[in-house]
């Protein structure tokens, strides 16, 4: 009998995609609403989400390409770091090999012949010290270029969703009512799906999502109907 293990492999591209898609969908619904309680012109509302969603695109894809050189730096820095050390303080490092073993129960008498072996390929040391003393895997060299579009893109797509209402209605009141029919649909779907994807309850995680996403509407618009 064939055993076959599910995995989440790209967790990156997950995780760019649910931080674009999910603050695409409440943000600029929640700016729609608002605007939506003190405006009587839909081409207002449709010009703000616009600027908004181009706006919300460009700071949410710098912030990722800014997290993922980030995480690109910390990981060369502290490579170059533990290279230093093995040159330097051989002993050390082998010890801390050591510790790790100890960590899950390898005796002493194999503990040191696996350091010594590991210490023989000084590459597959500093690798090793790195995923199991640092905790670090090696970031994809791309990784900020494909955060900052993915996440720029979901955004932007989760943006225009809520929006859409506004192009075929007469009226702001009227937008509001079919966006909020069409964000709650979809703010329930992508819930649905990112639970299921990251291996969480998935109604559970639909309905927090979409609560999350209409209260935050429900609060620029209660805003924006008071400052009227």
């Amino acid at each position: 009998m064939t055993h076959t293990e599910n995995h989440l492999k790209s967790s990156d591209f997950i995780t760019d995609i649910v931080i674009g898609m999910s603050d695409g969908l409440t943000v600029p619904f929640a700016l729609a609403a608002g605007l939506s309680g003190a405006v009587s012109s839909n081409n207002i509302v449709i010009t703000a989400g616009i600027a908004e969603i181009v706006a919300g695109c460009i700071a949410m894809g710098l912030g990722g390409y800014l997290a993922g050189k980030t995480e690109q730096e910390h990981y060369e820095s502290e490579l170059k770091r533990e290279y230093d050390e093995v040159e330097r303080v051989p002993h050390k490092e082998i010890q801390e090999v050591k510790d790790v073993f100890a960590e899950y129960g390898i005796s002493e008498e194999g503990q040191t012949m696996l350091a010594n072996e590991l210490a023989k390929d000084k590459d597959k040391w500093v690798d090793f010290m790195m995923k199991f003393e640092l905790g670090l895997e090696a970031p994809n060299p791309n990784r900020a270029r494909n955060s900052a579009l993915t996440i720029g893109i979901a955004y932007f797509i989760g943006g225009l969703l809520p929006l859409s209402a506004y192009f075929f209605t007469p009226n702001p009141h009227e937008g509001l009512l079919v966006s909020a029919v069409l964000t709650t649909i979809c703010l329930f779907v992508f819930g649905y799906f990112k639970s299921k994807v990251t291996g969480q309850p998935p109604i559970k995680g639909a309905l927090k999502v979409t609560m999350i996403g209409l209260v935050a509407a429900a609060a620029a618009f209660g805003i924006a109907k008071l400052v009227g």
